[in-house]
């Protein structure tokens, strides 16, 4: 054995968990991945095009908050995405891998929209209360039925609400073909746009006031829900041992059920304000992809609403800004699609050194 060991020694690098961080250094860590992230970009951009980075990083701010009109768009997808990114939070408390985000929005979408079409001569104050209940039951139920069929069959919830995806773009696709407006035109077109009815009104002289409020202080009561009731605590518990939470007294069955409701319901509600408050329409892109980012967002922020808002509005502004690049420096998608990725592995890599410490063993000594 031992000759085996011969000529071995230590390694150079010992990793460990660590117990504490500061919240100053957790900040410090993530600034200065931002930074490197910056760097790396602008040698990756310069090599593949030759352009000035600094005048490249101009379009990408250009892109997102350039105007008052972009900076708007800015925080109104940052508003959507952070709102599914909490509707998942509950679930992936409870361990529920709920990537069903995409389908829960778009059901929700498709109900706001049938109120919208088919009751438009409700009185106002009667259309918005039901077209918001109406899309909080219909998400409700997208994350019900997956929710049921784990807590009686334990079933994969993964691909189950995965699959829940597929039947909700399909359904969206029938309703468009029977909604089509004009016919044969395979979309619905802007909903009500003589009389707006079912659009969201101003609020305070914001276009997207209604929205604001109801997503910020969505996200401030689902912080105050999972840290301070008790039903935030049973989902905590469940999601560290279903053993132990049984042991406990705890139904997890009802838990998991009820919590899946809460999640597909603020989802739902997503919908609602993407057609209300956003697209005035609705179609299979709707969601554009949001309930998957809003899973990048939900464990980054690691289930924090807060530091959720943050979040979001990051990779918004990326987004925005590679667009706008694209476009400007007449790039390619995956020119853009390289720059923010390269940002996202910095920040998602940066975590790593936030929850261990890395260090240098000094006087190495031989495992002989």
């Amino acid at each position: 054995m031992t000759g085996r060991l011969h000529g071995l020694r230590e390694p150079l690098l010992h990793v460990s968990k660590r117990d504490d961080i500061s919240l100053f250094r957790r900040m410090l860590v993530r600034v200065i991945a931002v930074i490197l992230a910056l760097c790396v970009c602008a040698v990756v951009i310069h090599a593949l095009t030759g352009l000035d980075p600094l005048q490249v990083y101009r379009g990408v701010v250009d892109g997102a908050v350039g105007t008052r009109r972009r900076a708007w768009v800015t925080i109104r997808d940052t508003l959507v995405l952070l709102l599914i990114a909490v509707g998942l939070t509950p679930a992936f408390r409870m361990r529920f891998w709920n990537v069903g985000g995409e389908g829960q929005t778009l059901i929700g979408g498709l109900a706001t929209a049938a109120i919208m079409i088919n009751l438009k001569s409700l009185p106002a104050p009667l259309l918005y209360p039901l077209m918001a209940a109406t899309a909080v039951l219909a998400g409700l139920v997208w994350g019900v039925v997956p929710a049921l069929c784990k807590a009686k069959w334990n079933t994969n919830e993964t691909l189950f609400t995965l699959m829940m995806n597929y039947i909700a773009t399909q359904l969206v696709a029938f309703a468009i073909i029977y909604w089509e407006n004009p016919k044969g035109s395979s979309n619905v077109g802007v909903i009500n746009p003589d009389t707006r009815m079912g659009w969201l009104p101003k609020l305070f002289g914001l276009d997207y006031g209604w929205m604001t409020v109801i997503v910020v202080a969505l996200a401030a009561a689902m912080f105050f829900y999972l840290r301070w009731t008790k039903h935030g605590y049973e989902i905590a518990y469940v999601g560290q041992s279903v053993n132990t939470a049984r042991y406990a007294g705890i139904s997890v069955p009802r838990v998991i059920v009820r919590t899946m409701a809460l999640s597909g319901g603020i989802c739902g509600l997503a919908g609602y304000l993407l057609v209300t408050g956003s697209g005035h329409t609705i179609s299979t892109g709707i969601a554009g992809g949001r309930g998957f980012t809003a899973i990048t967002v939900a464990w980054l922020s690691k289930l924090n609403t807060f530091t959720m808002m943050m979040v979001s509005f990051l990779l918004v502004f990326m987004e925005k800004g590679a667009i706008q690049i694209a476009s400007q420096f007449k790039l390619s998608e995956y020119a853009s699609d390289i720059i923010t990725g390269i940002m996202l592995f910095f920040v998602l890599g940066c975590e790593f050194f936030i929850n261990y410490k890395v260090e240098i063993v000094k006087g190495r000594k031989s495992l002989e």
